[in-house]
């Protein structure tokens, strides 16, 4: 057997959290070591320009001094000067004072063996009468020295004074606050070091330890599905305002433009769905009717108070083929009954052959199958369309059913191929099956009053498909009008109010509308344009 070896795992790449918390610490040693240099520079600055200060004032002050000026023209200028140089350095605090004459001789010096020695420096400009200060190495090696003449009543330089300290005593001056400086820049550094430490964390809590590509990635992964689902999804903040819409949300609302950062209320949705919405209870396939769709809807609260998750499916195919199951179911229910009660009509023409009476059991099979026939013949004759055909056949039978007379007008007429493609079937059952159910609960709720009868015109006229349906029932309250297409809007108790309203919607989908006439009872008509409208997209 060969040895199997194994491939190293993937080097784990470094978190954004990781990276970015490195790179706050690096930006902050360099901003706090970048402030330390400079606080540095500036203090050194400062004790230089201090000590020149010191020593200009102190040269300054020796060279304008009586016993300096007598000394220098007297015998022995060093017995009287240098014990006053050694005071006036210990009590000035400067490192050196040394008097000497106009040629740089010394007469006074911290060390007695340098006495009578040439001074070290420059005197030239303080020879010709001016103060001079430079920075130069001398026997206590290098310092901060300044030269001041001593001149005689007429002027006349007759000695020097030179006072200094030393760098290194400018140094040592400096170590206090240096260290000060290190304790302070060392405490920023640590502030930011933690301060950048939690911002990363609590960014490495957020991102989940990924890195940029990752997170990179997961933004495009999450693009690419949010708008190639064919569910629509809305995601909205604690304020209802939108903060997420993908391309299937924004078709089935009729959005024309990107909505994200609009508030519910500026998308002109219809009340129902708006209040839904805006509701803070989440909601379950939950039906809603816009301008052109129906949808389902389903709300989901994100976290305490943080926002709401929307998802909406449309549900316009399925509501129509719902309501076409629902005409079978109908008509099949309306044919088990006629299949029931032709049996019993059957079984009374057999009795009635068997009791030897042939007469009455012909004319009562002959006037049962008239009026059956009648309707058919005029259905059959006066709509050409099959579907509709069929559909108010199916409703006759409910409606004797349930004892409501159904009558197609004698100006009903509708000619096969009439009607153009665009207009679907299902549609048309829509809007007539709507009709005429509403118009049958109605006529049945009003029976104590007017016998249930209703009324169905189908014809075209002036080029528009027209559909009237009216009956006995109660009526519709003028001050209800509008809000009887509206959603929710029903008279029946466990009703949904969903039939009105898909009515109106098919109907302005396809270019008509619907009205409302109050008569005896209800009556309400939908107009459909059989041509295109002008401008509209083929």
């Amino acid at each position: 057997m060969h040895p199997t070896s194994s491939a190293p795992p993937p080097r784990r790449r470094r978190s954004l959290a990781g990276r970015l918390f490195a790179v706050q610490v690096v930006i902050v040693a360099a901003v706090v070591a970048g402030g330390a240099v400079l606080a540095y520079l500036f203090t050194a600055q400062r004790a230089e320009d201090a000590a020149l200060r010191q020593t200009t004032a102190v040269a300054r002050s020796l060279a304008a001094s009586p016993t300096v000026r007598e000394a220098a023209t007297g015998p022995d200028p060093t017995a009287v000067l240098q014990p006053y140089a050694e005071q006036v350095r210990a009590d000035t605090g400067v490192d050196f004072v040394t008097v000497m004459d106009p040629n740089g001789i010394r007469w006074t010096h911290p060390d007695p063996a340098r006495i009578g020695h040439p001074f070290l420096g420059h005197i030239d400009r303080a020879r010709a009468g001016a103060v001079q200060h430079e920075t130069y190495t001398g026997t206590l090696g290098p310092s901060v020295r300044v030269v001041a003449p001593v001149l005689d009543d007429r002027h006349r330089v007759v000695a020097l004074v030179s006072a200094g300290i030393t760098v290194d005593n400018i140094t040592a001056r400096l170590r206090t606050p240096l260290l000060a400086l290190i304790g302070v820049a060392a405490l920023a550094l640590a502030l930011g070091a933690t301060a950048s430490y939690l911002l990363a964390a609590r960014l490495r809590r957020h991102t989940h330890g990924m890195d940029a590509g990752e997170l990179s990635h997961l933004y495009e992964y999450h693009q690419a599905t949010l708008h190639s689902v064919r569910e629509g999804l809305l995601l909205l903040d604690r304020a209802h305002r939108v903060v997420l819409c993908n391309d299937a949300a924004r078709e089935l609302l009729r959005l024309a433009s990107d909505p994200d950062g609009s508030t519910v209320r500026q998308l002109g949705l219809p009340d129902s769905l708006r209040d839904a919405l805006e509701s803070a209870d989440p909601v379950r396939d939950e039906v809603h009717l816009t301008a052109e769709r129906v949808v389902l809807l389903n709300t989901s609260p994100i976290g305490p108070g943080l926002g709401t998750v929307v998802t909406l499916r449309d549900h316009t195919e399925l509501q129509g083929l719902t309501g076409e199951l629902d005409t079978v179911r109908g008509i099949a229910a309306a044919l088990d009954a006629q299949a029931h009660e032709a049996a019993n009509r059957l079984h009374a023409v057999v009795s009635l052959i068997e009791l030897g009476r042939h007469r009455e059991a012909v004319e009562f099979a002959t006037a049962e199958l008239a009026l059956a026939q009648r309707l058919t013949d005029q259905v059959v004759g006066a709509v050409g369309e099959p579907v509709l055909a069929a559909l108010l056949l199916g409703k006759a039978a409910q409606a004797a059913e349930r004892g409501i007379e159904l009558e197609l007008t004698e100006d009903s007429r509708i000619d096969d191929g009439v009607l153009p493609d665009r207009l679907a079937p299902r549609d048309l059952v829509t809007l007539l099956g709507n009709l005429i159910d509403n118009a049958m609960d109605a006529a049945v709720e009003n029976a104590a009053r007017a016998a249930p009868a209703v009324r169905v015109t189908a014809r075209t006229e002036d080029g528009d498909l027209l559909l009237r349906v009216a009956d006995t029932g109660p009526g519709i309250d003028p001050a209800a009008a509008e809000e009887v297409f509206r959603r929710g809007w029903t008279t029946k108790q466990h009703g949904r109010g969903l039939g009105l309203a898909l009515v109106a919607q098919t109907a302005r989908r396809n270019g008509g509308d619907v009205r409302i006439a109050h008569r005896d009872g209800a009556e309400l008509t939908v107009r459909l344009p059989l041509r295109r409208p002008a401008g509209e997209a083929r």
